[in-house]
């Protein structure tokens, strides 16, 4: 072969390599923002949810974490309960996950292909409504190898590590309650269950709600039990305020109460001071009884809470019926 033969034919190659690479190019991109798509997403519980796929679509447009709550979609599929929003999503190489975030938690797209451009949630999922989804069994472990877990409030908490780790061991869902770990650390309040882990971006902190599902898939070695020996030294997040202190250093646009009332229409006490006491790193969660008002102000009738606050600088108001749980914002 000539030399300027051989030439015209590398240059031939080339371009072609690189007239392919140009058709290839999009479809690999896709699955470099995030490692799964979401297919469809649901909000509420097992009994009662709505599907919030246009919506998330809408949030995930903004390209910002958000607050879950029922303020977010605009409706409170099953009230008095506990809320979660069911993302399922598929990999890459075609792997389904459920991915679950309770009210009151942070939601954060990025592990999310294509999460602000919207080119997700097309419905093709192979599950059925809110049920688990077929091999839960078999499923991969996660990203995240668990340094440390905590229970509680951010004012009392306990280390359950070692408890999650025997939970683990039995690699199967479970409900999150006092029983779960034998101890009420902070009688009164809603508590959470804390998971701290470290996976390829970084330490990222995991919450569930009492009466949440904890799900162990996304953590690498879940079942096995190599995770948790004292990687955190962080506390709940930092140093811990006191009841005393919470007012200390607050933001002036964040979470305040400005007033709260509980009882009856015709039978209330003002607890405004002892519910902003609550607030936690602009944060409330509180589940409405006798025992956060301090009083019964109406024995043996349904009480409800009246609270009036602000974020921003903007007043909003909520009213919720006794033995409910309380979230704000």
């Amino acid at each position: 072969m000539s030399k300027s033969l051989f030439s015209r034919y590398w240059l031939f190659l080339c371009s072609l390599f690189i007239l392919m690479a140009g058709f290839a190019g999009p479809a690999s991109a896709e699955w470099g923002e995030g490692d799964y798509r979401i297919i469809k997403a649901l909000y509420g519980t097992p009994e009662r949810h709505v599907d919030v796929t246009s919506r998330l679509k809408e949030l995930a447009q903004r390209d910002e974490r958000f607050r879950l709550g029922n303020g977010v979609f605009g409706t409170d599929p099953d009230k008095g309960r506990v809320k979660t929003l069911r993302i399922e999503a598929v990999s890459s190489s075609g792997r389904n996950r459920t991915f679950e975030y309770t009210e009151g938690s942070w939601v954060d797209g990025s592990q999310f292909q294509g999460w602000s451009s919207g080119s997700w949630g097309d419905g093709n999922s192979n599950t059925s409504g809110w049920g688990e989804r077929p091999g839960y069994q078999d499923r991969k472990e996660g990203d995240y190898r668990i340094l440390q877990a905590l229970y509680g409030t951010a004012e009392r908490n306990v280390d359950v590590t070692r408890r999650l780790r025997e939970l683990a061991g039995r690699d199967e869902r479970f409900v999150l309650s006092n029983k779960t770990f034998g101890t009420d650390p902070d009688k009164g309040r809603v508590k959470v269950l804390r998971i701290y882990a470290e996976g390829p971006r970084g330490q990222r902190t995991f919450e569930y709600t009492e009466g949440s599902w904890v799900d162990g898939a996304q953590f690498t070695g879940w079942s096995g039990g190599g995770w948790g020996n004292g990687g955190w030294n962080g506390g709940w997040g930092g140093s811990r305020p006191s009841y005393n202190d919470n007012n200390r250093d607050r933001d002036p646009d964040g979470l305040k109460i400005l007033r709260a009332e509980y009882g009856t229409n015709s039978n209330r006490i003002d607890i405004t001071h002892r519910l902003s006491q609550r607030v936690i790193m602009n944060r409330l969660t509180a589940r409405v009884n006798n025992d956060l008002a301090g009083d019964d102000p109406a024995r043996d009738q349904v009480k409800r809470l009246w609270v009036t606050y602000s974020v921003e600088g903007r007043e909003m108001r909520r009213d919720v019926k006794e033995g409910q749980v309380l979230i704000l914002p």
